[in-house]
């Protein structure tokens, strides 16, 4: 059907060729077949999207926001993880810039670059605890919410999750990483990097940063980029679609 289709386009195209005035160039007919084809695309892809149930579409978000997550955690929840990826590196709190700035320039690198590791280090400790914390906000989306995601831009999962979630992640996350700081030494390597620059110490009284708050900000930050990643991949890239209810919705749209 679609083969005879196609014969009866192109001979119309051949008749209307010999009936156009002289005055009747190549983008005209460009122009008809381009909206012939788009036409032809637009009601080819609706009935696949008519196709989707509710369920469907819920479904496969929850798996593309798993499957996000399982990567951010595999990625960033391993030695390294924060510390040898520029992308999410966590660097010294913009408050003790000038702390680190100054331990450079007489020579104490090493104070600050161990502070700087046991920052990323508490990150990469906490960030596998915090796995099962993500489902509350998949669980609460609608109907509507899913539709407005899978027609959104290539992180509009990953956004929905952030704006649903980050309160009440922040409040689970914080206290595994006052765990995770202690753990990686934090606290011990402040008062090092902080008992060498000496009597600037009394400087630091109104500006000390909340080291705990500081690191889940930073981890939260690597996290949803990470399973933004994931969710380009999934829409971008058929390979990645794990799974058939990835591949029927995510191609259909």
């Amino acid at each position: 059907m679609k083969i005879i289709r196609i014969t009866v386009f192109f001979l119309t195209v051949f008749l209307g060729l010999n009936s156009l005035s002289a005055h009747a160039g190549w983008g005209d007919w460009l122009g008809i077949l381009k909206d012939s084809v788009t036409d032809d695309s637009a009601s080819s892809a609706g009935s696949t999207l008519a196709s989707l149930t509710n369920s469907d579409m819920v479904g496969a978000l929850k798996q593309a926001l798993d499957k996000g997550v399982q990567h951010a955690v595999t990625q960033l929840g391993q030695p390294g993880g924060f510390l040898d990826d520029s992308r999410v590196r966590i660097p010294m709190p913009e408050k003790l810039a000038w702390i680190e700035k100054s331990l450079r320039k007489i020579g104490q690198d090493e104070l600050a670059d161990e502070f700087i590791t046991s920052i990323n280090g508490a990150a990469e400790k906490a960030v596998p605890e915090v796995a099962t914390v993500f489902g509350d906000a998949i669980r609460s989306m609608s109907l509507e919410d899913a539709k407005g995601i899978l027609q959104g831009p290539d992180d509009a999962a990953t956004q929905y999750f952030r704006n649903n979630s980050t309160a009440a992640l922040t409040e689970r996350m914080l206290p595994i990483v006052k765990q995770a700081t202690d753990a990686a030494g934090v606290t011990a390597r402040y008062k090092a990097m902080m008992g060498k620059v000496g009597g600037l110490m009394s400087m630091l009284s109104q500006d000390t940063p909340d080291l705990d708050n500081y690191v889940t900000e930073k981890a939260m930050d690597g996290l949803f980029l990470m399973i933004a990643e994931e969710e380009k991949k999934i829409r971008e890239n058929p390979v990645a679609r794990s799974s058939e209810l990835l591949k029927k919705v995510f191609g259909a749209f």
